[in-house]
């Protein structure tokens, strides 16, 4: 007897073998109303909203991907003059009372994160914007002043 069909079943990925021992779970009523499937929803939100920070000479460059939200959905704010945080909020599909959902998979809910800003960064100058699901903010650095070597005439 093979094992593959009782571990992945004939419609499991073998790159999802944890989905086939979780599934009897999916068939208790309460399980989809508990608090605590919420609350992992809720962590899932805040813990999958990827940022990639880049540092150029210029700037330090935030990216997160947002797909589905429009610009209004999301906040960016500077808190304490040194805390980037982009925050926002995926709303769960309303469903029709007759429709089932089967499977779940895209988070949904709240997310926030939050950046320490490094003393370099203009504040005041910071910007960003939403094009094709990606946020980008920008924030500008504080140049560094030039070292200049000034020769020192010797008297004497």
């Amino acid at each position: 007897m093979a094992l593959t069909p009782f571990f992945f079943g004939r419609d499991q990925s073998v790159f999802d073998p944890l989905d086939r021992f979780l599934e009897p779970f999916d068939r208790f009523p309460l399980w989809d109303n508990a608090p605590s499937r919420q609350f992992a929803q809720d962590v899932s939100a805040i813990a999958s909203t990827r940022v990639d920070w880049l540092e150029t000479p210029e700037a330090h460059i935030f990216k997160a991907d947002l797909p589905g939200l429009k610009k209004e959905e999301v906040k960016v704010q500077v808190e304490d003059g040194r805390t980037l945080q982009i925050s926002g909020e995926r709303k769960k599909e309303e469903l029709e009372k007759k429709d089932k959902w089967h499977r779940v998979e895209r988070t949904q809910g709240s997310f926030l994160r939050r950046f320490r800003l490094p003393e370099n960064a203009k504040v005041d100058e910071v910007k960003a914007k939403v094009e094709d699901g990606v946020l980008t903010v920008t924030v500008p650095k504080i140049e560094k002043p030039k070292h200049e070597v000034k020769p020192i005439e010797i008297s004497g």
